[in-house]
C-alpha cells in the first residue's frame, strides 16, 4: 500500500516543474506546487471524516485513486503548454490522491498494534517507492523533461485503486450520530489537542511547509539549472536517506523521544538550505548532493515523528481527523503559502528565467534564515513536561518507549 501510494506521487511530482519549463511554462511552475496544498485544505480532513464515520477506509481510497487516475490522463491529454486546463486537471488528481495521504496512515494505525515500533518499517515502503518512482522515470527513461512521468503516474493509480480492495478490511470505528457543522469540521478533536505543547508543534509544523514547498518545487529546477542533469535521480538520493533514517527510526525515537527528534530536524532544514544557496552560483555538485541527502532527517525527524506524536494524543475513534488535520495544516496551509511565496520569489529575483545562477544564492538563502527562526521556536518554547488542562500531562506516553524497555 505505502509503495504504490509514493510511487503515485514520486513519478510526477519532481519532474513536472521541469516538464513545464520544457513546455514554455516556467511562469506557472508554482500552480503546479500550489495545487496539492489547495487539495490538502479542502478534501484529506472531510474525507478522513467520512472514513470515520459512514464508509470503510479501504473502500473509500480504491474509488479516489481509481478517479485520481481518470484525472491524471486527463493532464497527459492536454498537456502542461495548455497552462490553466493542465493545472485544473492536475488540481482534479491531487483532491483525490491528498486525501489517501492521511488515510494510509489511518488505515496502518488501526490495523498495528505497537505504532512507534511498527509504524516507521511499515511507512519506509513508501520512500522505496518514490525512490524506485524517480530512477524510472530520470535514470532508466530520462523524462524528466517530458509528460511520460505523468502517464506512469496515471497508470499506477489505477492499479493503486485496484489493489485497495485487497485491503484489510478497516470499518468507521466513531459513532454516526454528529451531523452538524461542529461535527463536520472536527472541532471536538481541536478540543482535545488544545494543549500548549500540541499547538506548538503544530504550528512548527505549519510553518517549516512553508521552505519545505520551497525545496519540492525548485530544488529540481535548480539541478537543471546547474547543469547537473537527471534531477529527479539526483532528488531520489533524498528518499534513501529516508528510507535509511525509517528503519533507524523506533531507536532513535526511544534514544532522544520527541523533542530532541524535531530540533535535530529543523536543524537539518536550516543546514540544507545554507548549502544550497552557498553552491550557487558556481552550482557545487557536492554541496547540492549533501543538501538533497539531508532529506532523510529533514522528512523522518520532523515528518513521521509528528505523524506518530498525534497518532499518541488521540482515541482511535479521532484518528482520522486528527492526522487529517496535521495533513490539512502541514502540506495545505504551509505549502500552499511556501508555493506561492517561492513563486514569487522566482520571478522577482530571476524574472522566471531559472537560468540566471547568481540569483539562486539568495533565493535559497531566505527559507533558510526561516527554518533557523522555526527552530528557535520550537526549540524555546516546545515543553514535553507542560500540563495540560487541569493539570493532566498533555504530551502522553513521551517516553513511553522507557517505559515499555
Amino acid at each position: 500500500m505505502m509503495f504504490l501510494q509514493f510511487f503515485i506521487f514520486g513519478a510526477w511530482y519532481v519532474t513536472v516543474g521541469n516538464y513545464m519549463a520544457a513546455s514554455g511554462r516556467p511562469d506557472m511552475i508554482h500552480w503546479a506546487y500550489t495545487v496539492g496544498p489547495i487539495a490538502a485544505l479542502i478534501s484529506p480532513f472531510f474525507l478522513g471524516r467520512v472514513a470515520d464515520r459512514y464508509f470503510p477506509i479501504e473502500k473509500v481510497m480504491a474509488v479516489l485513486n481509481l478517479i485520481g487516475g481518470v484525472a491524471m490522463f486527463g493532464a497527459t491529454w492536454v498537456g502542461a503548454a495548455s497552462g490553466g486546463p493542465f493545472v485544473a486537471l492536475l488540481l482534479a488528481h491531487t483532491l483525490c490522491f491528498f486525501p489517501t495521504i492521511g488515510l494510509t496512515s489511518t488505515l496502518t494505525f488501526h490495523n498495528i498494534s505497537n505504532p512507534e515500533k511498527q509504524f516507521p518499517l511499515i511507512r519506509v515502503w513508501g520512500s522505496i517507492g518514490w525512490v524506485l518512482a524517480g530512477v524510472l522515470v530520470s535514470l532508466v527513461l530520462a523524462a524528466d523533461e517530458s509528460v511520460l512521468p505523468l502517464r506512469i503516474a496515471a497508470y499506477t493509480s489505477i492499479a493503486m485503486g485496484l489493489y485497495c480492495f485487497t485491503l484489510p478490511h478497516t470499518p468507521p470505528k466513531a459513532t454516526s450520530s454528529g451531523n452538524t457543522f461542529r461535527d463536520i469540521l472536527g472541532l471536538d478533536t481541536l478540543k482535545h489537542l488544545k494543549t500548549r505543547p500540541f499547538m506548538i508543534f503544530i504550528l512548527c509544523e505549519l510553518l517549516i511547509s512553508i521552505p519545505l514547498s520551497t525545496y519540492y518545487a525548485y530544488a529540481p529546477v535548480y539541478i537543471n539549472a546547474v547543469g547537473i542533469g537527471n534531477p529527479a535521480w539526483w532528488m531520489s538520493f533524498g528518499q534513501i536517506m529516508e528510507v535509511l533514517f525509517m528503519f533507524l527510526m523506533p531507536v532513535i525515537l526511544f534514544r532522544f523521544g520527541v523533542k530532541q527528534m524535531i530540533v535535530i530536524g529543523f536543524s537539518a532544514w536550516v543546514l540544507r538550505f545554507v548549502l544550497f544557496s552557498a553552491s550557487a552560483p558556481d552550482g557545487l555538485f557536492w554541496m547540492i548532493l549533501a543538501g538533497i541527502m539531508l532529506h532523510g532527517i529533514c522528512f523522518d525527524f520532523v515528518y513521521i515523528a509528528g505523524q506518530i506524536f498525534v497518532d499518541r494524543q488521540v482515541t482511535p475513534a479521532m484518528r482520522g481527523q486528527a492526522q487529517g488535520i496535521l495533513v490539512m495544516l502541514r502540506s495545505g496551509v504551509g505549502m500552499a503559502i511556501g508555493a506561492q511565496l517561492s513563486g514569487w520569489l522566482f520571478k522577482a529575483l530571476m524574472d522566471a528565467d531559472p537560468s540566471q545562477l547568481d540569483a539562486w544564492q539568495y533565493f535559497w538563502g531566505i527559507p533558510a534564515v526561516t527554518a533557523l527562526a522555526i527552530l528557535l521556536l520550537f526549540a524555546f518554547f516546545f515543553n514535553e513536561k507542560d500540563p495540560g488542562p487541569k493539570g493532566k500531562a498533555s504530551v502522553e506516553n513521551d517516553s513511553v518507549e522507557n517505559e515499555d524497555a
